[in-house]
């Protein structure tokens, strides 16, 4: 096994961790309390083993009925097996609850994808440099409001 994909499965294994316990415990407590963080919505899939409904924070850029997500673990994140498992999903836009199919799309340039998440040179940078920082395998995810 190569250092690289060693190091790509480590940084992966840690940032789940960190966002599963810490940062995505503390958005859905800012949800909670009825407040949106700019660009996030709230993607609800069904556990594809335990059934249970499932809430992960996420940043979309939308574009009309569609809203686009950038899957930075691809397909090892738990969100994304999980509605691939089950494609019906729902997803909170400020503070309104939407049903959505999603759909996992490799076929998409993901990096021009994440240049659509900022305006301005600045935020582009920015953006790109944020997850170029914590991605390890990074897919588009097309989710089609239904209502």
């Amino acid at each position: 096994m190569s250092s690289e994909v060693r190091d790509r499965s480590t940084k992966r294994r840690y940032e789940i961790l960190i966002g599963r316990y810490t940062v995505n415990p503390l958005i859905r407590g800012i949800f909670a309390i009825g407040l949106t963080p700019p660009r996030t919505a709230l993607v609800e899939t069904v556990g594809r083993r335990s059934g249970q409904i499932r809430r992960v924070p996420v940043n979309y850029v939308r574009d009309g009925q569609t809203i686009w997500l950038i899957a930075q673990h691809g397909e090892h994140a738990a969100w994304v097996k999980n509605f691939i498992a089950q494609p019906t999903i729902r997803v909170r836009l400020g503070r309104h609850w939407h049903n959505a199919t999603a759909t996992l799309r490799a076929d998409d340039d993901v990096r021009a994808r994440i240049q659509t998440f900022a305006s301005g040179a600045v935020g582009k940078t920015l953006v790109a440099a944020g997850f170029r920082a914590l991605e390890s395998n990074p897919v588009s995810v097309e989710v089609v409001l239904t209502d």
